[in-house]
């Protein structure tokens, strides 16, 4: 049994959980649990009348937190959402006191497989996850930068007029406004992007991407769909035992934070982070992002 339990059933959750239902994995129950509970039964009721259409057979229900101590995977979605004029780390103190409450829960049921943490801000609540739940470092992952990533090769494809699946590039670091691109590593095909972009167009990229949440909050109020997609990736890289590399946020023991860096995820979580190799400009970046985080985390009270 594959199963998937989703704490928090706002826009980013049941977008998780519609994008699990439209696409091909290996889950095989997924559970609903929110504090608002006429919400996901109304929800469960809707996703089940997709079933028909469905690629897989999956088994939906409302549940509670005795329903987390057989899931293969947590994924937690609760919490403040960030508002227009916000960044992701004016959520903390909110959100820290949500998360704690959520995993004593979780854990006192006896849970001990994997948690998704796709709750804003990213690398630090993860990091709190971790510590709460008291699990090894490579059953906490955070959704990282996958989606910033997901973003770049979608524009450095579009730009190019190249799919995206055959732009080899990430975003490292926090997964916020001191999030980066190693432009020295990023290559379409075999040639590196700077054979392809100038200076002036890799920068206008690096823009757009560290400012999309930003647009899309102001446009539409959250974004939601792009993430949904991430957890689901990595959601069948880990079912799937596939070691595939994706930028999600990771343990590193070095500075004792979690950050976003390409890594291999498999049935056991994480099973190890890829350190790309990175100019005197880059290293100073990751750098700085990693004492961004580290400083936030020292802010949180117990």
């Amino acid at each position: 049994m594959n199963k998937v339990v989703i704490i928090g059933c706002g826009n980013v959750g049941m977008s998780y959980a519609y994008a699990l239902l439209n696409q091909r994995t290996s889950v095989s129950d997924l559970i609903l649990i929110d504090i608002n509970k006429d919400k996901i039964e109304g929800e469960v009721m809707d996703l089940n009348h997709c079933l028909a259409f469905a690629p897989s057979k999956i088994n939906i229900k409302a549940g509670d937190y005795e329903d987390c101590k057989d899931a293969s995977i947590i994924c937690i979605a609760a919490g403040a959402n960030q508002a227009p004029g916000e960044t992701r780390m004016d959520l903390i103190e909110k959100n820290t006191k949500i998360f704690k409450v959520i995993i004593k829960e979780v854990m006192k049921n006896g849970f001990n497989g994997i948690f998704l943490v796709a709750t804003n801000p990213l690398d630090v609540m993860t990091y709190i996850t971790w510590k709460e739940s008291g699990l090894p470092t490579n059953q906490v992952i955070g959704s990282g930068t996958s989606l910033d990533t997901a973003r770049l090769r979608y524009l450095i494809g579009d730009k190019l007029e190249i799919s995206p699946k055959n732009v080899h590039a990430y975003v490292i670091g926090e997964h916020g406004d001191s999030e980066f691109i190693p432009w020295s590593n990023v290559n379409v095909g075999l040639q590196n992007i700077k054979e392809f972009l100038t200076e002036k167009e890799l920068e206008e990229i690096y823009l757009e991407v560290k400012n999309a949440a930003y647009k899309i909050i102001n446009k539409k109020g959250a974004t939601y769909y792009g993430i949904g997609m991430c957890l689901v990736r990595i959601t069948n890289a880990i079912l799937g035992n596939e070691n595939s590399i994706i930028t999600v946020s990771a343990y590193d023991k070095e500075n004792n934070i979690y950050v976003g860096l390409p890594t291999i995820i498999n049935k056991n979580g994480v099973k190890e982070s890829v350190y790309v190799n990175l100019n005197k400009e880059e290293t100073e970046k990751l750098q700085n992002s990693i004492n961004i985080i580290k400083n936030a985390i020292d802010k949180i009270g117990d």
